[in-house]
């Protein structure tokens, strides 16, 4: 498993992974990484039987049983169930986006959006309904996607109770009872509710310079 070896330099004594040959101060150290060559999860998650390599690895992942959201936003108050999560999220604040795309040089502020970016490019669609075969290239897609095999409408009027599959239709909805015109036409300044009705009405526009 390990070699005990000098260090040239300082003279100390360090053990070495047989494996990668990377190296470590302590016995116990060089215990959980070498789960990483073997497999082995010792760790099992009493709630839901899912396993893991590392306690600390556990003990986060028992939030999301618990529902334990320990780290807050300084910012804006918002809590997480992970550090990370935090770190990613004080971003937006921040507005560093430290994750630049080499193709097109957009940048993100996660690793996560970044790889789900790639794929526009590689054309990569990793993600297939199993009721039909199509694919997609983000999960959030699919499973907005499945909903039209589902029936399935999680999204509701606050208003009215009209349920919807779509958060977008909702929003799109939410105009009858609110009033709200967010399209307006460029050439006359007339505003409408729905894109579609602004496509119609640009009609008129087309329709006088034939």
């Amino acid at each position: 498993m390990s070699t005990m070896t000098c260090n040239a330099i300082t003279g100390k004594e360090f053990l070495q992974c047989d494996k990668c040959g990377q190296h470590f101060k302590y016995k116990s150290t060089l215990e959980r990484h070498m789960r990483v060559h073997t497999g082995e999860k010792p760790h099992p998650c009493s709630t839901c039987g899912k396993r893991f390599a590392r306690s600390t690895t556990l003990k986060t992942h028992m939030r999301t049983h618990t529902g334990e959201r320990p780290y807050s936003c300084i910012t804006c108050g918002k809590i997480f169930s992970q550090m990370s999560t935090l770190n990613s999220h004080l971003k937006i604040h921040s507005g560093e986006k430290p994750y630049p795309c080499v193709t097109c040089g957009k940048v993100f502020r996660r690793a996560s959006l970044l790889s789900s970016h790639l794929r526009i490019h590689t054309g990569e669609k990793p993600f297939s309904c199993k009721m039909c075969g199509k694919k997609f290239n983000r999960k959030s897609v699919l499973i907005t996607h499945v909903r039209i095999h589902t029936g399935e409408k999680p999204y509701s009027c606050n208003t009215c109770g009209k349920r919807f599959s779509w958060s977008k239709l909702l929003n799109a909805h939410t105009r009858v009872h609110t009033g709200e015109k967010p399209y307006s036409c460029k050439l006359c300044g007339k505003r409408f509710s729905w894109t579609s009705q602004l496509r119609t009405h640009k009609r008129v526009h087309t329709d006088d310079e034939s």
